[in-house]
């Protein structure tokens, strides 16, 4: 059974690791650079597509261990850390739905999360609507990925996994 419990989110507040391993899951593991779907950036280990150093992956990279892909994924969380968490300044949030949200900001990025109506709902209390708005995050270079033979439907799967788990606690 999920707990539902919701706590405000705090500066202080961070991924569980059940967190990083959803989003590992998800990622999966690469040791060597690859474009994941047509349009994309390169990317290496678990979707990383900036190193900690700040240099961007390249497709002429050297091949990485599981290890530092795991490193490189906590280094990216916790560096969104900061603007995550107050971009939910006085919001409640459950552990799940903190790691969810917090796993569509990996996949998306900040900026995409702070201009989301899955923010915007959770502002305004609209728990169930936040978890619908996951619904319209569906596209990768203006492709419908719920559209299997558009080459990119682990996006849809992923968002819909978001989008049950977010229910399920709402």
């Amino acid at each position: 059974m999920q707990n539902k419990t919701k706590y405000i989110v705090t500066l202080v507040s961070a991924v569980s690791l059940g967190g990083v391993a959803f989003t590992a899951g998800y990622e999966g593991f690469t040791s060597k650079p690859v474009i994941p779907t047509k349009g994309d950036v390169p990317t290496i280990g678990h979707g990383t597509t900036v190193y900690p150093n700040g240099q961007k992956v390249k497709m002429t990279d050297k091949a990485i261990t599981k290890q530092e892909a795991a490193y490189f994924l906590k280094d990216h969380m916790n560096k969104n850390q900061k603007g995550f968490n107050q971009s939910l300044s006085g919001v409640k949030l459950s552990e799940q739905e903190y790691d969810l949200y917090n796993d569509f900001v990996y996949q998306f990025g900040l900026a995409s999360w702070k201009n989301s109506s899955m923010l915007k709902n959770l502002k305004a209390g609209q728990y169930v609507a936040a978890c619908k708005s996951l619904l319209k995050w569906k596209y990768v270079a203006k492709r419908d990925c719920s559209v299997r033979s558009n080459n990119c439907y682990g996006v849809w799967t992923r968002q819909l996994d978001r989008y049950n788990k977010c229910i399920g606690v709402n």
